[in-house]
C-alpha cells in the first residue's frame, strides 16, 4: 500500500491549487519543492489580471496564501529535490534528495519551466554579474543604469514595465518586428517613456570582465552588427519544461518536450497528471496554472477512487 494517496511536483499556482482541491477532498497529499513556495509567479510584481485581485497583491503575497490555504486543508510539504519517478503495479515511487522514498497512487505534475537561454557568447559568464532572468529579483541593483532587455512576449514586457520605475534608460530588443504579448501589454510598453523599442535586434554576444559593459547587436534583417554600452542585460526569451523525471515513464511529450494531457489533465500513463506551464497548449498564466491545478487534483481522486 502506497503511504500517500497523491505526490504534487511543484508549488506554483498549479501545484498548491491542486494540493488545496486534493486536501480538501480528503487525501493525503505531499507536495514536493525544489526552489521556493510560488514559482514563476514570485516575480510577479503586481497580479493586475487574476479575477478578484482587487486589492492587487504582488505574486509573492499571492503565492503565500495559496500556500496558507493548501497547509490549512491538510497538505504537508517537502522541500528538495525528486531524484527519480518511478512506476510500480499501480503506484509511484518518488526517491527524494534527504534519501528517503515516498509512495503514492498518483502524480501531478506541476514542475512549470525555466527560463530560456540564449545561447549566446557571455550569457553563462556574466549571469549574476548583469546577466539576470528575474527583473524583480535584480532590477534594484541597476537604479538609473542603462539595461537592456530581451523577448517580446508577456513577460518581457511586463518585466521592462517593472523596470521602468526603476530607470529611463531601458532598450527593449525583439527579434520580429512585432511583440507577441497581449495587446494591453504590447500597447503599454510602446507609450512607456522610459523603453525605447527595437525591433529585428538580436544579442550576439554579451562583454565586459567583472560584470556586463556592452553587447554586441545584429540587425535581423540588414545583417549589420554593432556594439553597445550596458550596465545589465534582462533576458525573457521563452521557456523550458521540465520533464526529465517522466522521460522514463514513456509519457508522451509534444514537440516541445511539454506533457500532453486531455481535458482532464491526464497523461498518457494512468495515474500521471499534468498541471500549468508543464503542460502542452497552456495559455501560461496564474488563472489558468489554478484552473489547470483544480481540474487535475479533481480527476486525481476520482481515478484514485476508481483503483
Amino acid at each position: 500500500m502506497p503511504d500517500l494517496d497523491l505526490i504534487i511536483i511543484g508549488a506554483g499556482p498549479a501545484g498548491l491549487t491542486a494540493a488545496q482541491y486534493a486536501a480538501r477532498a480528503s487525501l493525503k497529499v505531499l507536495v514536493i519543492e525544489q526552489l521556493s513556495v510560488g514559482g514563476q509567479a514570485l516575480v510577479i510584481d503586481v497580479l493586475e489580471n487574476f479575477p478578484g485581485n482587487t486589492a492587487l497583491k504582488s505574486g509573492y503575497e499571492f503565492a503565500m496564501d495559496l500556500h496558507k490555504q493548501a497547509e490549512g486543508f491538510g497538505a504537508s510539504f517537502f522541500y528538495g529535490a525528486v531524484n527519480s519517478l518511478k512506476k510500480d503495479g499501480n503506484n509511484y515511487t518518488a526517491a527524494l534528495s534527504d534519501g528517503t522514498t515516498r509512495t503514492a497512487a498518483a502524480v501531478i505534475l506541476a514542475t512549470g519551466a525555466k527560463p530560456r537561454e540564449l545561447g549566446v557568447k557571455g550569457e553563462k559568464e556574466f549571469t549574476g554579474k548583469g546577466v539576470s532572468y528575474c527583473a524583480t529579483c535584480d532590477g534594484n541593483f541597476f537604479k538609473n543604469k542603462k539595461v537592456f532587455v530581451v523577448g517580446g512576449g508577456d513577460a518581457a514586457c511586463d518585466e521592462a514595465r517593472y523596470l521602468s520605475h526603476l530607470t529611463d534608460k531601458i532598450i527593449l530588443i525583439h527579434r520580429r518586428d512585432a511583440f507577441r504579448a497581449q495587446k494591453a501589454l504590447a500597447e503599454r510598453t510602446l507609450s512607456n517613456p522610459n523603453i525605447k523599442v527595437r525591433y529585428n535586434t538580436v544579442i550576439k554576444e554579451i562583454k565586459g570582465e567583472a560584470k556586463v559593459k556592452s553587447v554586441v547587436l545584429a540587425d535581423t534583417k540588414t545583417g549589420e552588427t554593432y556594439e553597445e554600452e550596458t550596465d545589465a542585460v534582462f533576458i525573457f526569451a521563452g521557456t523550458v519544461p521540465q520533464t526529465s523525471l517522466v522521460l522514463d515513464l514513456n509519457v508522451k511529450l509534444d514537440e516541445n518536450s511539454y506533457i500532453i494531457t486531455d481535458q482532464n489533465m491526464a497523461a498518457n500513463i494512468p495515474g500521471i497528471f499534468a498541471a500549468g506551464d508543464v503542460r502542452s497548449g497552456a495559455f501560461r498564466q496564474v488563472v489558468t496554472a489554478a484552473a489547470d491545478g483544480a481540474v487535475a487534483a479533481h480527476r486525481a481522486a476520482e481515478y484514485i477512487d476508481e483503483i
